[in-house]
């Protein structure tokens, strides 16, 4: 989590999770806004960070009903928004702003995935697969990443996926959704030096949530086997509050990762050979 502003006094020793100490000035708590946190891993996320009790949430979603359910549970703020178009990413980033004054970490949650041929995939699927995994994402850091610099702290998490870094038969854009995700946020980790200022991208495999029955077509592969939500959750939470970088979930999909990197012909031979 981003460290108190300057201008509060801080404890001399850390307090328990949500808690002051005696006759120390409360700190400002840091204001998170979770994306996607209607359903799956954006639920969980919310979840998890209002477990830790230490931040003020913000809660974008598309459904509202649920949307609302999540933030009476959680305490967080409902911020109805379709990140599909980019007057909703706008809005959703202003209304953060208007509520909280300020937004010191972003979790970029939200999209969707679609599964087939690429020569077989509308025109209309890629442009929504682009503009909700990705476009959407550049536009909220850039309307939300200046105001952590100005301030000098805040966090930026993504949630990318094993996809974007190895590539997937029959997930083309998908995968190249989340491969742009890992240069972008590369290259903002370049710009960012010397600040208190971070990113990190959480790359899962398969996670069992309503992405697979949404995007129509089941999971169906042996390896990697889906992990929670609430797994995922756990590492998002860890990222933004110990400072990491790229991190895998399961954490053992970092070696095929390497193995992609250093010797890619036989890691796409073995691909092919076992799906």
């Amino acid at each position: 989590m981003p460290p108190t502003p300057r201008h509060e006094a801080p404890p001399r020793r850390e307090a328990e999770p949500g808690r002051e100490r005696s006759g120390a000035r409360p700190a400002a708590r840091p204001v998170v806004l979770v994306t996607g946190a209607s359903s799956g891993i954006g639920e969980a996320v919310s979840d998890r960070f209002a477990a830790d009790g230490r931040c003020r949430l913000l809660l974008g979603g598309r459904d509202e009903a649920r949307l609302a359910a999540v933030a009476r549970r959680t305490g967080g703020g409902a911020l109805r928004s379709d990140l599909g178009e980019r007057a909703g990413v706008e809005r959703l980033a202003a209304e953060a702003l208007e509520r909280e004054g300020r937004v010191d970490v972003l979790v970029a949650a939200a999209g969707i995935g679609w599964a087939g041929p690429f020569t077989h995939m509308p025109g209309d699927a890629v442009d929504r697969l682009i503009s909700l995994n990705l476009t959407s994402v550049i536009h909220l850091v850039r309307m939300l990443l200046p105001g952590m610099v100005e301030r000098n702290r805040g966090r930026v998490v993504m949630i990318g996926s094993m996809a974007g870094r190895v590539g997937v038969g029959n997930e083309a854009v998908y995968a190249a959704t989340k491969g742009g995700m890992l240069a972008f946020a590369d290259s903002l980790r370049y710009e960012l030096a010397g600040t208190r200022v971070g990113v990190t991208v959480v790359l899962p495999g398969a996670v069992e949530t309503p992405f697979f029955s949404r995007r129509g077509v089941p999971y169906h592969r042996d390896h990697p086997r889906p992990v929670s939500p609430e797994r995922v959750a756990e590492v998002v939470w860890r990222g933004a509050v110990r400072g990491r970088d790229d991190v895998f979930v399961p954490s053992w999909l970092g070696m095929p990762a390497r193995l992609h990197g250093a010797v890619p012909g036989f890691f796409r031979a073995m691909a092919k050979r076992f799906g």
